[in-house]
């Protein structure tokens, strides 16, 4: 008989004693599944917001069929290149998802994670029509209409056409909202400001129109498609800087539009 060194009453006593310890962690768990609680659904995590790719200049400001419409290309050569989308260090310390414009320097930020943005070009209100403030994107519009207010067209009577009354200019190329229209809204009331479109790619960078922030028609659709209707808005001219209290002030955009159901705000006093 071979002998083997091994003593068969150790490997007994070690089997018995393994054969011992999965029953007990067998009864162990019997006990667990069938007299403990049953544990709560795990909930699923809300659903992100798929953001659209940035792409290449070529891409970003080529041509675009959109809902029967044919936006040209922009002749970005022709452009100050800061005023082209990019992404940038982010440099308002908001949170993200955030959009900020910056008053000062002609930029719009939507901030992101990881302390980046992403910055476009806007055009802006000429002095007199300047405003500042925080808002929400109430609701979001592709290819809106425009009504001019009744001062606009009391300066110029050519607008009767596009009057309240007779109904506003429906969407289109033509169209001084763009593409697309952001509708901000101040504790919940309309602030008759919009962040929207411009068929005017050479007044970005300029502060020449009535107040509302204008954003070349390819851009508008790229902020349309990333931010969901609710995300915060501040406009300021100290970037960086905590808003202070009661700083929103409203006036009366000339070029915003008035949607169905709004009131005409006179300027805050």
């Amino acid at each position: 008989m071979l002998k083997t060194g091994i003593d068969p009453y150790r490997l007994s006593r070690r089997g018995f004693l393994n054969a011992a310890a999965l029953g007990a962690a067998s009864i162990a768990v019997s006990a667990c599944t069938t007299t403990g609680p049953t544990p709560a659904p795990v909930e699923p995590p809300p659903p992100t917001y798929d953001e659209p790719p940035l792409g290449d200049y070529a891409t970003m400001y080529g041509p675009i069929s959109d809902s029967g419409f044919e936006l040209p290309a922009i002749p970005i050569k022709k452009m100050d290149p800061q005023f082209l989308r990019q992404i940038v260090p982010d440099p308002t310390g908001q949170r993200p998802g955030t959009i900020i414009v910056d008053t000062t320097n002609h930029f719009l930020y939507l901030v992101r994670e990881g302390g980046q943005a992403i910055r476009y070009g806007v055009g802006l209100g000429r002095a007199g029509f300047e405003w500042s403030g925080d808002a929400v994107v109430q609701w979001k519009q592709k290819w809106p209409k425009w009504t001019p207010p009744d001062e606009m067209v009391a300066r110029q009577p050519e607008l009767e056409e596009y009057s309240a009354k007779n109904g506003g200019m429906p969407g289109g190329l033509k169209n001084p909202l763009g593409a697309r229209a952001l509708y901000l809204f101040h504790d919940n009331v309309d602030t008759l400001y919009r962040l929207h479109g411009s068929p005017e790619w050479n007044s970005i960078g300029k502060s020449v129109s009535s107040g509302c922030v204008r954003l070349i028609n390819q851009d508008i659709i790229d902020l349309y498609d990333r931010v969901p209707s609710k995300s915060p808005v501040i406009v300021t001219s100290d970037i960086g800087q905590p808003m202070a209290a009661g700083a929103n002030r409203r006036a009366i955009p000339i070029d915003g539009g008035v949607p169905d159901g709004s009131v005409l705000l006179g300027p805050v006093t």
